[in-house]
């Protein structure tokens, strides 16, 4: 009882200093901490208690709140947080905000607010964060943020503003984050950004805006990393607008109607990683225009009307790792359009104009070269003309199918060449709509069948492999071709250590002789998938293990293994060197499982005998306190007797629970009801322990 007193008083204490502070209908699980948001209320609610300046959070959210008075927080003194959200504020008195000089964070977004007066947020020179997002505001301007030096965070969004005047942020040297996306502004002064020299992101998407021509609009953003300009009206960007933001890194005019960028219109984007310019009208990509962008890892030009990329168009991007051209008007694209973007691994290409001609064949040779490089993934190059080549991919085209622009002879840019022959007869493609049929004498080559037999005939014989087979025997002679080498020399193509996301391949070849250079590639898939999207790893230094990352867990995938023969790949994939991988589901493995399962075993083991030690703890306390309290026990059993008597169903029920026992063994515990002394204590905390969990802070 000693114990239970003073934890009853700090409990009640508690509770009356709360319900001292707290209105009516709110809750208040902290004593500095007013609860109110979704309460249907129409007004702020009024506190019985007259000292408020211990209160530090106000949640008023989600409510039916029209009007903020003068007087609703004048006796918050020491309000740090206020939420208003989510009400149906139209007017916000002047004054409403006087003596909140400690609030820190203020939140009026998603109401019906049109306009704040001048002055109304003057007092609150501590304030760091200040949302009026989704409201109907139409006019902003210097005197709406004076004295704000502390804001970090101003969200302006999805309201009606339409001008930007001069120095309308001049009040606010401090901001990092300026939220003005979803409005209408159509013109932005020369200086209305001025004096946010540390502003970092600038969020401009959405609006009405139609061109970029001043240069002073950015020139004091020296510090910005982000700045969006998407969804906007903008048809023209004018010369060096941009050239004051030397830290910028990301910046984004999609969905826009940009015809022309002028030549240095990009001018002082030196350390821009990401430039998003898809969803425009550009109609080419001109040279030097992208030049100053010397550190530009993501280049979007993605749904565009560009029809012609100029051959040192990306010369100077050293740095460039993915470029969307795919949805354009592309036809031809130069073959050394691309030769000094070493960095370059993921290039779409898809959803254009393809004619597949000679103008294509270096594009095409250079694609190769990537490839047996392990610089590039795949690119895919579907066909469009002429029709015979329709619905085909380029990188599954030799040069014999490629003719000149308007050639009626059918004659094809360049004779086939050895290291290009699929080792002869009719080969399947494993992918859609790529069916070759491939033969050593390609027609149009210009010589007959017996020269490249002939050419076999002065090679040095050497004896036949070591295989059992017939079809398996092949001559030393014949290993110069990939195709013939993937079919007899790969062998053992075994898969090892799988888990959700990667799968490590082996395999073993058998000798082959000395062939001047050898190494590997291996082509992965997702089987039976209706779109097709194979990619490949390449193996130097000869490799016979490799480890495919990034997989899809619980997914299929085929697996194909091919040679790379001095430098030449065969253009299909036999199954005859491939293997089925299986990955596992997601926070699966297979030494997982194994650990798991003996952690989930010996923790089973050390529960049972806990479990046993409790029981037989418990049975020897009870049969040593039977032994002394006997009589006690007999005599509590006494005085219940004359009891049943009086109610024939509880003497009924008490009898047959007594059924098949002894009259003379003692009563066990469990025939007595027991009503512990701490179980009052054990609700009371169960019911602030509730009351916490539903309310925290």
């Amino acid at each position: 009882m000693a114990r239970v007193l003073p934890l009853c008083f700090v409990l009640a204490c508690g509770a009356l200093c709360a319900g001292a502070v707290c209105p009516e209908r709110c809750d208040c699980p902290h004593a500095r901490h007013l609860l109110c948001a979704n309460r249907g209320l129409r007004a702020v609610p009024r506190t019985p208690a007259r000292d408020l300046d211990d209160v530090l959070v106000f949640s008023l959210g989600g409510n039916y709140i029209h009007n903020i008075s003068a007087l609703d927080f004048a006796r918050f003194r020491g309000l740090k947080r206020l939420d208003l959200q989510y009400n149906q504020i139209r007017v916000i008195h002047p004054r409403a905000f006087e003596k909140l000089s400690k609030l820190e964070e203020l939140y009026l977004g998603n109401n019906q607010v049109s306009a704040i007066a001048p002055g109304t947020l003057r007092s609150l020179s501590k304030l760091r964060v200040l949302y009026g997002n989704s409201n109907d505001i139409r006019k902003v301007g210097a005197e709406c943020f004076g004295n704000l030096r502390s804001v970090v965070k101003l969200r302006l969004d999805s309201n009606a503003i339409e001008v930007l005047p001069d120095a309308v942020f001049g009040g606010l040297s401090g901001l990092l984050y300026l939220h003005l996306e979803s409005n209408k502004v159509r013109l932005i002064h020369g200086s209305a950004f001025r004096k946010l020299h540390g502003l970092r992101f600038l969020n401009l998407s959405g609006n009405k805006q139609r061109s970029l021509r001043n240069i002073s609009t950015f020139a004091s953003l020296g510090s910005l990393t982000t700045l969006l300009l998407s969804d906007n009206e903008i048809q023209y960007v004018g010369d060096r607008v941009f050239q004051s933001l030397r830290k910028l890194t990301k910046l984004s005019l999609s969905n826009n109607r940009v015809r022309r960028l002028e030549p240095e219109a990009l001018e002082g984007l030196s350390a821009l990683r990401e430039l998003l310019l898809d969803g425009n009208e550009l109609s080419d990509v001109p040279p030097r225009l992208l030049d100053p962008l010397q550190s530009v890892e993501v280049l979007d030009l993605s749904r565009n009307r560009i029809s012609s990329v100029e051959p040192t168009a990306f010369q100077q991007l050293g740095h460039l790792k993915v470029l969307k051209l795919e949805k354009n008007q592309l036809s031809s694209l130069s073959g050394g359009v691309f030769a000094l973007n070493g960095a370059l691994h993921n290039l779409y290409l898809n959803d254009n104009d393809w004619t597949c001609d000679c103008r294509l064949l270096e594009f095409k040779r250079w694609m190769n070269e990537a490839h047996a490089q392990g610089r590039l993934l795949t690119v895919f190059v579907q066909c469009q003309h002429p029709g015979a080549l329709k619905g085909r991919y380029l990188d599954y085209l030799n040069g014999s199918q490629l003719h000149p622009p308007g050639n009626s002879s059918h004659q094809p840019c360049e004779a086939p060449q050895p290291a290009e022959s699929l080792a002869g007869g009719l080969l399947e493609s494993p992918f859609p709509g790529v069916g070759l049929s491939i033969q050593a004498d390609q027609g149009g080559s210009g010589q007959p069948k017996k020269s490249h037999a002939e050419k076999n005939k002065r090679k040095k014989p050497v004896p036949r492999t070591g295989s059992s087979t017939g079809d398996d025997h092949v001559a030393l002679a014949q290993v110069t071709d990939p195709c013939q080498f993937n079919r007899h020399f790969i062998v053992n193509v075994t898969v090892h250590e799988v888990s959700s996301s990667t799968a490590t391949i082996r395999w073993s070849i058998r000798e082959h002789g000395d062939v001047p250079d050898v190494h590997f590639r291996v082509l992965f898939d997702r089987f039976g998938q209706a779109v097709r999207f194979p990619r490949f790893v390449y193996v130097q230094d000869r490799g016979r293990m490799v480890t495919l990352h990034e997989l899809v867990s619980g997914a299929t995938y085929l697996v194909c293994v091919e040679g790379v023969v001095d430098g030449a790949v065969c253009q299909v994939a036999s199954r005859d060197h491939c293997t089925g991988v299986v990955t596992l589901h997601a926070g699966r493995s297979g030494a997982d499982l194994q650990l798991v399962t003996m952690v989930m075993l010996g923790v089973n083991a050390l529960l049972l005998l806990l479990v046993g030690a409790a029981w037989a703890g418990r049975y020897l306390r009870r049969r040593l306190r039977h032994r002394k309290s006997a009589v006690h026990v007999r005599h509590m059993y006494s005085t219940r007797r004359s009891l049943r008597t009086m109610a024939p169903a509880v003497s009924n029920d008490f009898t047959s629970y007594q059924t098949g026992r002894p009259r003379m063994c003692p009563i066990d515990e469990g025939d007595l009801i027991e009503f512990p002394c701490d179980r009052f204590l054990d609700s009371s905390g169960t019911r602030r322990d509730e009351a916490s969990q539903r309310f925290p802070d």
